[in-house]
């Protein structure tokens, strides 16, 4: 139960440094989702890191990676799992398989959003 409140307690401060990013004003005419690309490419790389510093120090305390893998970088965008998990893939030698998680990922995830909409009218 411990491990669940330290994923929480790293999911709040995530979420809230994701709203705070939204927060800023930034915007351009075509309406590109730049701060959100951020928060993606951002999180992406710091799962990443957390990852081979993990792999490498044994010593790092299980809860800290939690804290920070599943809770800041979870609550931050979903999208550093995704990235992690795809890469994580290609790395075993699954290269098909990671190519149709990514398509899975980007179609169905757009179609639910669509479907979302449909049934929210």
């Amino acid at each position: 139960m411990i491990n669940c409140f330290f994923v929480g307690l790293g999911g709040f401060v995530g979420s809230v440094c994701r709203y705070l990013i939204g927060l800023i004003p930034f915007e351009t005419h075509a309406g590109f989702p730049f701060k959100t690309l951020f928060i993606n490419i951002v999180g992406s790389f710091v799962i990443g890191l957390i990852a081979v510093l993990a792999t490498k120090n044994s010593q790092l305390n299980p809860r800290l990676v939690l804290f920070l893998k599943v809770g800041l970088c979870g609550g931050f965008t979903t999208f550093s799992t995704f990235a992690y998990e795809t890469s994580t893939l290609i790395k075993n030698g699954s290269v098909g398989m990671a190519f149709g998680y990514v398509l899975l990922s980007v179609v169905l995830g757009v179609s639910a959003i669509f479907l979302a909409e449909i049934v929210g009218r």
